[in-house]
Formats: C-alpha cells, sequence, structure tokens
C-alpha cells in the first residue's frame, strides 16, 4: 500500500480539537521510514483544553443520559468501520512509526477486540446492582456505576492507535467524556480514529484530539480532567502521579518493562526460537511489553541460543507497506541514539554480540539492526534497565528456580513469558513470577488479546489495569443508595431506647448477611 494522500492527512487535521484562528502554529509530522514530511498538525494550547473539556462536559451530560446498550451500538459501529478500513488505518501507523505491517495489524486487531468486549459487557457490568443492605427487610441496598466525566488520555508514540482510543473506549462506553493528548510524533493515529467515531454517531465534543507539547496540553489536561489514564514511561508516571494525587482524582498507568522469557528444558527450540523473535523484536523492541531478558536452562542454553540467533539473523529488517518485511524502523533519532549507546556500553564491558549490533542506515534514517548480546551484566546499561529496542540479552541458567528468582530481581513487573515441556509446568513457573501478565508458550500477544483479563503492571511498570472488568469500571464512581423501609433507626414510641438497642444487637447478630454481587 503507499503512503496516504496529502489531502489525507489534510482531512485529518480538521478534527484536531484546537482553534487555529487563536494559534497558527503547526508542526511538521513525517514519515519515519524516509524522513518525508506526511503534513502538518495545528499546535494546541492551554486554551484548547480548557474549551475542550468545557465542551466535554456539556456532551457527557447527555451522553450519560443515554442507556449502556444505546452507547455500545456506537462501538459496534465503530468495529465495523475499522474492519472496513483496516488498510487504510495500517497504512497511518506505519508511516508515523515506522513498524512491520504485522505489527501495525496488531493495533486494528486491539482497536477491534476492545470494540467488541467492551460493547458486549458494558451493559451488564454498568447496570445497578443489589446488595446485602445492613439489616436486610428493613434495608434495600443497590450499588450503580457513575461515570467519572471527562477523562484524560495522554497517549504514546510506540502503539499510537491502540493506546490512545483502545483506552478511550471503554471510558466513553462508562459514559465519560475523553480528552487525549497523542504523541507528538503520532497524532494522525488519534485523529483518523476521531474521524471514525464520528461516522459512527459518536458526538464530536465527546471526543476530542488536542495535538501539542506534553508540557503545555498534557499539562492542562491533567489539571482540568476527572481521571487520568497514561502509557509511557515509569519516570513520567511517577509525576503524573504525583500531580493527579495533589488534585485527589484517579489515575492509571501502564509503566516501563524490562520483560523476561524463561525457557526450560524439554521446550520445543525451534518454536521457542521463532516466536521469540516476534516477542522481542515487535514494532523494533519499542514496545512495554516485548522481551529484553532470555533465561534459558543450561542444559539447552547452546542449542536454542544457535537456533535464537539463527532466527534473528533471518528475520527481513525493512521498509514496506505490505507483510513483507518482519521488523520495520526505530522511529527517532533519540531511540536510536539509546539502543546504540546500550550496545556500545555493553560491549566496551564484555558482553559479546551474537547478532546485529549495526545501525542500517541503507535501509532508512533510522533502522536498527535487532541484536542479541551475551555476557550482560548488571554493570551494563541494558542489564537492568529497559533499553525500548531491538536489544536482548541471553543468559543461560542452571535452574528453572534461579531463572524465576533473576526473572523476579527487578523493580519492573509487566510481562513475562515462560517456555516449558508442559503446559502444567509453565503454568506453575509462571504463578512464581512477579508481573501483570504471563503468556506460556507465547510472547505477549495472546495476554494482551485477551481482553477480558484484566493487563497492566506490578512494581514500577503500572498503576491499575486495563481490560477485563476493572478496564470499564475504574473509569466510574460506585454509588450506592440504601432504602430504610417499615422503621429506620429510631425506637418505635412505644420502646424506650434502652430496650430497643439490645434489639437491635439482637437484629444485627441473626441476620444472615448475603454477598454483594
Amino acid at each position: 500500500m503507499p503512503v496516504p494522500a496529502a489531502a489525507v492527512f489534510e482531512r485529518l487535521r480538521t478534527f484536531a480539537a484546537v482553534d487555529t484562528t487563536q494559534n497558527p502554529a503547526t508542526r511538521a509530522i513525517t514519515e519515519v521510514f524516509s524522513g518525508a514530511t506526511l503534513g502538518s498538525v495545528p499546535v494546541g494550547t492551554a486554551e484548547d483544553v480548557a474549551t475542550a473539556v468545557a465542551k466535554a462536559r456539556v456532551a457527557q451530560a447527555e451522553w450519560a443520559g443515554r442507556t449502556p446498550k444505546q452507547r455500545a451500538e456506537v462501538f459496534e459501529r465503530y468495529r465495523a468501520l475499522v474492519v472496513e478500513n483496516r488498510e487504510y488505518l495500517m497504512d497511518i501507523v506505519q508511516a508515523e512509526t515506522g513498524k512491520a505491517r504485522w505489527a501495525a495489524q496488531e493495533e486494528i486487531m486491539g482497536l477491534m477486540f476492545a470494540a467488541r468486549y467492551f460493547a458486549k459487557v458494558a451493559p451488564q457490568l454498568l447496570a445497578p446492582h443489589s446488595v446485602s443492605g445492613a439489616f436486610p427487610v428493613l434495608n434495600r441496598a443497590s450499588v450503580r456505576a457513575v461515570p467519572k466525566g471527562v477523562v484524560g488520555v495522554i497517549a504514546p508514540w510506540n502503539y499510537p492507535m491502540l493506546l490512545s482510543v483502545g483506552d478511550s473506549i471503554p471510558a466513553l462506553l462508562a459514559g465519560n467524556a475523553v480528552v487525549v493528548k497523542p504523541d507528538s510524533q503520532t497524532p494522525y493515529s488519534s485523529l483518523a480514529n476521531a474521524e471514525l467515531f464520528a461516522r459512527a454517531g459518536l458526538p464530536r465534543d465527546l471526543f476530542s484530539v488536542i495535538t501539542g507539547p506534553g508540557t503545555v496540553v498534557g499539562t492542562a489536561i491533567v489539571e482540568s480532567c476527572d481521571y487520568l489514564m497514561f502509557t509511557g514511561s515509569s519516570e513520567t508516571g511517577r509525576t503524573l502521579a504525583e500531580q493527579c494525587g495533589r488534585r485527589l482524582i484517579g489515575f492509571s498507568a501502564e509503566l516501563g518493562g524490562k520483560n523476561p522469557m524463561i525457557v526450560a528444558k524439554g521446550a520445543n527450540l525451534d518454536k521457542v526460537a521463532k516466536a521469540a523473535v516476534r516477542a522481542c523484536y515487535s514494532n523494533a523492541g519499542q514496545l512495554c511489553i516485548s522481551i529484553e531478558r532470555l533465561y534459558v536452562e543450561r542444559a539447552v542454553a547452546a542449542e536454542f541460543t544457535e537456533k535464537f540467533v539463527a532466527a534473528v539473523e533471518a528475520a527481513k529488517l525493512g521498509a514496506a507497506y505490505d507483510f513483507s518485511t518482519d521488523i520495520g524502523s526505530l522511529i527517532s533519532e533519540s531511540q536510536l541514539e539509546t539502543v546504540t549507546k546500550h550496545v556500545a556500553d555493553a560491549v566496551s564491558k564484555g558482553a559479546k554480540v551474537l547478532a546485529g549490533g549495526n545501525a542500517r542506515p541503507d535501509l532508512g534514517p533510522l533502522f536498527y539492526e535487532p541484536t542479541v548480546l551475551a555476557d550482560v551484566t548488571d554493570a551494563m546499561e541494558c542489564g537492568r534497565n529497559e533499553t525500548f529496542g531491538p536489544l536482548v540479552s541471553i543468559y543461560p541458567v542452571d535452574s528453572i528456580d534461579e531463572a524465576i528468582a533473576r526473572a523476579n530481581d527487578t523493580e519492573y513487573g509487566l510481562n513475562a513469558s515462560v517456555w516449558a515441556a508442559s503446559k502444567a509446568e509453565g503454568e506453575r513457573i509462571a504463578e512464581k513470577l512477579h508481573a501483570g501478565t504471563v503468556n506460556i508458550d507465547e510472547g505477549y500477544a495472546p495476554a494482551w488479546g485477551s481482553t477480558g483479563a484484566p493487563m497492566g503492571g506490578m512494581g514500577i511498570s503500572g498503576v491499575g489495569r486495563r481490560h477485563g472488568p476493572d478496564g470499564l469500571l475504574k473509569f466510574t464512581e460506585p454509588q450506592s443508595i440504601v432504602v430504610t423501609r417499615l422503621l429506620n433507626l429510631d425506637p418505635p414510641a412505644f420502646l424506650p431506647q434502652e430496650r430497643w438497642q439490645p434489639l437491635l444487637m439482637t437484629l444485627a447478630r441473626s441476620f444472615r448477611f448475603l454477598p454483594g454481587r
């Protein structure tokens, strides 16, 4: 597929919630593969955020009045539009990020999964439900889910559709409005979906995309929203958590990871080696849940390393708007610089390059070979720090217990992968890992794609969960309504207090409380 025409990007910029009459400044957006300009987007201001939030509050009041089923119908139409426009959406993602097309397709599938799951479960999860009252018969208690109001979403550049729109879908279905700040490098991915939302019948003011710098737009969103969803680095997550804490608003975040894979003897090494290439180098390793550490039982370490290195070297690196390549480009000079520095630092301190280790300017300005290192230590930058690029280290271990201990020896706890002789052994290992998601006989995609299961991090890898019931209900406030019938807690006129209170105690002791939902 070719890069979308300039007219497409010109149309998409009209979906930015920015008043260009007040601030005509723009930012050019480039195609990562070539460095050529795709188009430009307006540079939003704090005033644009204030305007968008004000409009969102008006739109949200009407939207919250619709039933969950009525809201779900909008997202069923949106899902159909995603399927219909999937090739176009993949073109947009590839142009902005430089990822291989199969990795771009992961984003489209993620949007489909999110729209399908949350549209299906929202009517039931958001319905008021009864719980036992303090005194059954005398009290009837119910709980309802109240929308937060205006949800802010600060999205990253690595999966710019899935991690902006995918998080907005449950927030909107829960009855909220959403204001999105996309990363400055990848605004068109959010804008393209804003257009599809509008075509699906979502009120325009209910989903606003404000393009502009994080220091301005992001800060203004944090200062005005009622709940914040963030995906990005652990360092930035800490800062945003502090800002939300000062305002006493809710906060959810998926943050960094230094994700391990454990390969036990008895695993199918040919299968593992092939799958590990995807697990390690999806989006050129620029994925919070991709694998950066491989712990392999020593009995099979040499054989696995040989097979894995061969699979890495066979992977096709390049720029293509089709499925002919396996690994795409890094997104920016800063990412390229980080990977280059990590490799150089490791080699200078004794690490051995088993595959890759070189930039590939012959393929494009930001390409770097998928790289495998051995003999990596904690003294090296890539030993304990997230590289967020196509760099993986192999560590032979003497036992699975050692593999588990070393996998858990990190502040992070986002994702892990386990390959063993049997599923049962894999599950036993998984239960001992300090990670929010664990994939058995795969790298990351099945856990991510299991939208009914919560996804998020332990340690410094995150706060809260996306996906699953929590991924919807976190965007609501539970409100308890308790109706008192027959008698309230004052004594009847014919009973003195000294007789009424012992009677209340007797009632409290005798009632069998029913469980909640």
